[in-house]
């Protein structure tokens, strides 16, 4: 064989791990790679005398002619095995060189090892789980940190891991061990943290750490939440069985039951740990656990209803519909999903009133467009006038609540009293100077915003308020005249969700006054509308409450960009993309479907990098509004002028392979499109 062969043969391969000099793949691959290229590897093996058991994997170089035979011994049995010994194989000079990695407290280690095998390998689907995990723990955020077994266990420890039976591994005990039929080990599932949980950071980012509220950790671990809320001057206590024996559990406005209840082996001390923690819960009981599928736990040994590691640690999983009906069961209460895995329940019904009410609250933006028109009261232009600044913030206050403030909802509502007599003179002060237009927008958003509040609620099933915010009363008062009106309107909205033929005629509207959108035609009929998820509020209340309540069991939308809205099944997918801020072609690498007819929701990624799916129409779901508008719209031209052109080879056109149609005669650096020499 020559090197021509040889590099025609290395670039023609569909198995193994591509990087842009080499393709790594397994010796159990060989029947999948031509037989030439198979048997050369052989032969060059058995010339240099090196055993059938000390290589496992080949490395073939795409433009030299050269190959690696590398030796990781615990390829199967490791989850990121360490290389032993290469043997660095130049062909063109006939020499090789044995590198020995065996004593070595720092050698290469293994990721990705699916990329490495076939499909239908039978160790495919556990090694697509080990990368799973990864990925969603943040670890191959930056791959230059990773090819080394002490910097990859440093990375693990870092992002709050730990690895148990090669599994990455994040929870904290709660109660100490009792005897049992097999003594669990729950003080090793406490791990230390180099930042806050993520259940912590559902709180920051819904502002429950303004420092309004007292915390308390239930399960702490070896406190390091605890320890950086502190640090923030935020009043934060915690118990742990194993590291805070001592500690008192002490009733808190919120309650943190951080993947603890998934590590209890006992479903009745499960169920008290939950009652516990809801026990001490003052306003906000935030419950989360492991989410896992069966595939993935077929990897361990059951134990009761979980299973056991090799460190004798119980692990119970749930999926985020299990989850859900498990905290309901066990409070009678309604869990409200955050994020998959993470829950809130709310005691103080109020407080629950009114995170549910803003969670989708839109802001009203005022832009002032036109001067004041003239009134014929001299003293009234002069008292508008003087008090410009404090009449301006009032009008502000009215336009987000879409109507007159109460005394107390406006802060300086005793600076209006005595020098206008009172907030209603003052409105009317204010709209005559601004305009009523403004306000009657303002009012009509917040209708609607109240509208898919109660609307959600019926979906959900939630039980009705027995007491309802005074804020609130005043909103349904001014708005609807009566909640007995607000509820009948909310029920007919919600009703309209199932009616195929409104959500057909809502998407096409949509698909016209969206700023960015596609609408997808089956059998020339709507089948789908997908959008930026930065334009939900910008949709019909009827299509916003459709999206809203298949969120409702999923959560927020913090690794998605894109939303899609199915017609005629009543489903909504979700859609996140790796690098759509900036990049000209992101690559899918998670999908979510949401099935609200069996309040379910399905996860599907997509772990082998070559494979995503790429985004070819990014330019159809973004406007001016983003960055890289302008620039991925002349990438878009030039990409749909070359992919014309290569259509007429009768070359496939699909997502999958755009990367084996387009780049062997072109390059992407970053938003530019170069047409390489022949």
């Amino acid at each position: 064989m020559n090197a021509e062969q040889f590099k025609e043969l290395v670039n023609s391969l569909d198995v193994g791990k591509k990087l842009p000099d080499s393709v790594y793949f397994h010796k159990d691959t060989f029947s999948d790679i031509p037989a030439v290229l198979s048997t050369f590897i052989k032969i060059v093996a058995k010339a240099l005398k090196i055993d059938d058991d000390n290589w496992n994997l080949i490395k073939v170089f795409r433009k030299d002619f050269r190959l690696s035979l590398l030796n990781y011994p615990l390829f199967f049995e490791d989850s990121y095995p360490a290389l032993e010994q290469s043997v660095n194989v130049d062909l063109k000079k006939l020499s090789h060189r044995v590198t020995s990695y065996s004593e070595q407290e720092n050698p290469p280690i293994l990721h990705r090892k699916e990329t490495m095998v076939s499909k239908g390998h039978e160790s495919y689907n556990h090694f697509c789980i080990l990368t799973q995990e990864g990925e969603a723990a943040g670890l191959y955020e930056n791959s230059r940190m990773i090819g080394f077994k002490n910097s990859w266990e440093r990375l693990i420890v870092k992002h709050g891991y730990e690895l148990v039976d090669g599994r990455l591994f994040r929870s904290s005990a709660v109660i100490s061990n009792i005897e049992s039929e097999k003594e669990i080990d729950r003080h090793k599932t406490a791990i230390v943290r180099h930042e806050l949980s993520a259940p912590m950071k559902t709180l920051a980012k819904n502002g429950f750490l303004s420092g309004e509220y007292s915390i308390f950790d239930y399960g702490c671990g070896r406190g390091d939440d605890l320890r950086e809320l502190e640090a923030h001057g935020l009043d934060a206590l915690g118990w742990d069985p194993k590291f805070c024996p001592d500690s008192e559990i002490i009733n808190s406005d919120l309650v943190n039951i951080g993947f603890v209840i998934n590590v209890i082996e006992d479903q009745d001390e499960r169920i008290d740990a939950i009652l516990g923690a809801w026990e001490a819960t003052g306003k906000l009981l935030i419950i989360s656990a492991m989410l896992a599928n069966e595939s993935y736990l077929a990897q361990f040994i059951p134990y009761k209803d979980g299973v056991i590691t090799s460190r004798n640690t119980f692990q119970k999983y749930f999926s985020q519909a299990e989850l859900k009906l498990y905290i309901e069961r066990t409070l009678d209460e309604e869990p409200i999903a955050i994020s998959p895995g993470i829950f809130y329940v709310f005691k103080d019904k109020n407080l629950e009133q009114h995170f549910l009410q803003n969670r989708h609250k839109r802001s009203y933006q005022w832009q002032q467009k036109t001067a004041p028109r003239p009134v014929s009261e001299d003293q009234e232009r002069l008292l508008f006038t003087q008090h410009h600044e404090l009449l301006e913030s009032f009008w502000l206050s009215c336009l987000a609540y879409g109507r007159v403030p109460a005394n107390d909802e406006f802060s300086k509502s005793d600076e209006i009293k005595e020098i206008i007599g009172s907030n209603k003179k003052a409105l009317k002060l204010v709209t005559d100077w601004f305009g009523q237009e403004e306000l009657a927008l303002a009012e009509n958003m917040r209708k609607e915003d109240l509208l898919i509040y109660f609307a959600l609620a019926m979906f959900e099933g939630r039980k009705s308020y027995t007491h309802l915010p005074d804020d609130l009363k005043r909103d349904i008062k001014a708005l609807f005249d009566t909640h007995k009106i607000a509820l009948h309107q909310a029920k007919e909205l919600l009703f309209d969700i199932a009616n195929i033929e409104r959500i057909t005629a809502e998407c096409i509207k949509a698909k016209e006054i969206l700023p960015a959108s596609k609408l997808t035609l089956e059998s020339g009929k709507p089948h789908s509308l997908t959008l930026h998820k930065k334009f939900i509020d910008e949709l019909s209340p009827l299509l916003r409450v459709y999206v809203y309540s298949a969120l409702q069991l999923y959560g927020e939308l913090d690794d998605i960009q894109l939303v899609k809205i199915h017609i005629t099944s009543g489903k909504v997918s979700l859609l996140g993309y790796e690098g759509f801020e900036d990049s000209p072609l992101p690559q899918l690498k998670e999908r979510v479907k949401i099935k609200m007819a069996d309040q379910d929701v399905d996860f599907f990624d997509y772990i082998k990098e070559e494979k995503r799916p790429v985004l070819l129409n990014k330019i159809e779901y973004i406007d001016e509004s983003f960055d890289d508008f302008k620039k991925q719209k002349a990438f878009n031209k030039r990409l749909n002028k070359e992919l014309k052109g290569l259509s007429k080879n009768n070359k496939p056109m699909t997502k999958l392979n755009i990367g084996s149609l387009l780049l062997p005669k072109h390059k992407v650096r970053g938003y530019q499109l170069y047409k390489l020499k022949p």
